[in-house]
């Protein structure tokens, strides 16, 4: 694809020493966060491809094990290597990547095709996001079940135990999330070093057995699976996608740790282990073919099975910090684009404004993932759901890239058409291999995609309802401040600092308004402040607010927009302490300024504004939004609320 040129490498005369010890510090940071997921999926692709208790069994000879072998290999190349480390993961935006981010690059860089067309593209990023929701709820239930399955392989007396076990793991896993990664972080990149060397060198001692397993790296036994075996090698490519489980967040943490950092990750160590780890599975399924209930605790030695389990499980607790603190920072950026109410966010680094704790997201998780663990009771039964959310997932962001690669960097159209078709065709056929598992789980996760999309798209239509009715009622803002200026409204001056929050600086504030019209007063300095959320992740301090003073330069009324990205939290008090006071008409007095709110309480009207059934969703919605004060900073013990009803 046609970009700009990449920045030049730092200059040699630079100390070596220093420079590599950084990069390896930062890739192998990259390791214990971005990996997890991708990194603990050869503990059940394998043992789901030839599940004997498949709907569609996938039988065990060379043919079958070399096809698969070869499909789980290519189908990773040309997913993650090629659809996200070497094309997805250059759309960044301003160093942020996801689907979050290809929705605001299509806001961008979409303003040359139709309004139509850009808003069906960003619902279906949308729906995306709301897919990882569900592979939020999945991947720590089937992860930590799958390492804790091993035990049974030690000792099988043990299978009883393995649902309470991991249902404790689990518990301890979201009871400890209010405190945040960044002292845990600092082991996880080690701890998944061994991880991969681990899973590595036992996938070379296999492959040691059964040299002959190297020539499943050639396509060719992937196409002749594909071709001569399509009935089966098509249904197996539902359980072959598990393989490629976690790709996204290879994306959509890019912006933690940076394109170089993930790319050589994952080049130089990840994918050899992984690959290593398959034809290591392979090579002993060929060897015993009864091997299947468990290639991968099989594949090590006797006496490194409970090590291997005890080191699998704390692999899996890392993949799904990883999947859930993904799921923090989806909907933290949902809720700063519109897409959900404000959410009571906790930022739990001081050094990482990406490392966020959301509350409401931790428990209602905590609650889902328990639910999907004593419900399906096995990995192997979760694996049918697994798959139908990363391949939709997989095919959106394709699609997206495909669109920004055109409206960004011009990409030629036969590029486009030649690539796109080649990429498309292989998500889709993972699509619909897992649409025939839809009756065996498969609707589960498109079942809490489509709750999840239907909640986002009705707050987003029900804000800009709400939004509508508060602009007729607050009236004209600059009008309004014309009345106070030339005395049409009579009211009294008096002494102190009043910040008014509002949408923007084309209404008035409603809790000014209200405060004119019943009390007759109105303070020294009035700051009325707009926040407003940019495309970009973060805005420079430089850029972080503007002043208007609405055409007056004596009455002390000014009108201030505070810019953050959508990775920050909005923080009133940081914006005004930045204010040039030659710009505000004054000193404001902020260390005893008043702050007031107006506080709109929804109700249910006849206005067909909406189906009925989305205003009970709409309304039942709002009841999630944050203590406002709390959300923007404010002072408490000088923040005043002012109330107001609205009909949607």
């Amino acid at each position: 694809m046609t970009e700009p040129p990449s920045p030049p490498e730092p200059s040699r005369a630079r100390p070596g020493g220093t420079r590599d010890a950084v990069r390896l510090a930062v890739v192998t940071g990259a390791l214990g966060v971005v990996f997890g997921d991708i990194g603990t999926s050869p503990l059940y692709t394998l043992q789901t491809v030839f599940n004997p208790g498949d709907p569609h069994p996938v039988p065990v000879s060379t043919d079958s094990v070399f096809g698969v072998v070869s499909l789980v290999f290519w189908s990773v190349v040309v997913i993650v290597t090629v659809t996200y480390v070497l094309l997805a993961m250059r759309a960044d935006n301003d160093g942020e990547g996801g689907i979050m981010a290809l929705i605001t690059l299509l806001r961008r860089w979409g303003g040359g095709r139709s309004r139509r067309v850009t808003a069906v593209l960003a619902a279906l990023g949308i729906f995306g996001a709301s897919l990882f929701f569900g592979d939020s709820m999945i991947t720590p239930a089937i992860s930590v079940l799958s390492a804790v399955e091993g035990l049974e392989v030690v000792e099988p007396s043990l299978k009883p135990a393995v649902v309470p076990i991991t249902a404790v793991i689990l518990i301890v896993l979201f009871v400890v999330q209010r405190r945040g990664t960044a002292a845990v972080g600092r082991v996880f990149g080690p701890a998944m070093v061994v991880w991969f060397t681990a899973i590595g060198v036992c996938g070379a001692a296999g492959i040691a057995r059964r040299p002959d397993i190297l020539k499943a790296l050639s396509p060719t036994y992937a196409v002749g699976f594909l071709t001569s075996h399509f009935g089966t090698a098509f249904f197996a490519l539902a359980a072959v996608v598990l393989a490629v489980t976690g790709a996204e967040a290879l994306y959509a943490d890019m912006g933690h740790f940076g394109r170089r950092a993930i790319t050589r990750g994952w080049l130089f160590l990840v994918f050899p282990a992984c690959a290593l780890s398959y034809l290591g599975q392979g090579a002993l399924i060929l060897d015993d073919p009864r091997t299947i209930s468990s290639p991968f605790f099989l594949m090590a030695p006797h006496w490194a099975r409970l090590p291997m389990v005890l080191l699998a499980t704390a692999a899996t607790v890392i993949a799904s910090q990883a999947v859930i603190t993904g799921a923090y920072s989806v909907a933290a950026q949902a809720a700063r684009l519109g897409y959900l109410p404000r959410l009571r966010i906790a930022h739990t680094s001081e050094s990482s404004v990406g490392q966020v704790y959301v509350p409401w997201v931790n428990w209602f998780l905590l609650v889902s993932v328990l639910t999907l663990v004593l419900a399906f009771r096995s990995s192997a039964a979760l694996a049918f759901a697994f798959g139908m959310a990363v391949t939709g997932t997989i095919t959106i962001t394709t699609l997206l890239f495909l669109f920004v690669a055109r409206a960004r960097w011009a990409t030629p159209l036969w590029a486009l058409i030649g690539g796109g078709t080649v990429l498309l065709t292989v998500d889709l056929l993972f699509v619909a291999a897992n649409v025939t598992k839809l009756v065996h789980g498969a609707w589960l996760p498109l079942l809490i995609g489509v709750l999840a999309f239907t909640v986002m798209t009705t707050w987003q239509h029900g804000r800009q309802v709400v939004t509508a009715e508060r602009k007729r009622r607050e009236g004209p803002l600059q009008e309004f401040v014309e009345d106070l200026h030339s005395g049409r409204v009579p009211t009294l001056r008096i002494p102190g600092t009043a910040v008014f929050l509002n949408r923007g600086k084309a209404t008035t504030p409603l809790a000014l308004r209200a405060n004119v019209r019943h009390n007759h007063v109105r303070h020294e300095h009035v700051v009325i402040l707009s926040l407003e959320t940019e495309p970009v992740p973060r805005v420079p301090p430089d850029q972080r607010s503007v002043v208007d003073d609405l055409g007056h330069t004596d009455d002390g009324i000014i009108h201030v927009t505070g810019r953050f990205g959508y990775m920050e939290a909005p923080d009133v008090p940081s914006v005004l302490a930045g204010l040039d006071p030659a710009r505000t008409e004054g000193g404001l007095r902020l260390d005893e300024a008043s702050y007031y709110l107006s506080k709109v309480e929804l109700r249910r009207g006849k206005a067909p504004t909406m189906a009925p059934w989305r205003k009970r969703l709409f309304i039942a919605t709002s009841h999630l939004t944050a203590d406002a004060a709390e959300h923007f900073g404010l002072p408490g013990d000088r923040t005043v609320l002012m109330g107001s009803h609205i009909e949607v």
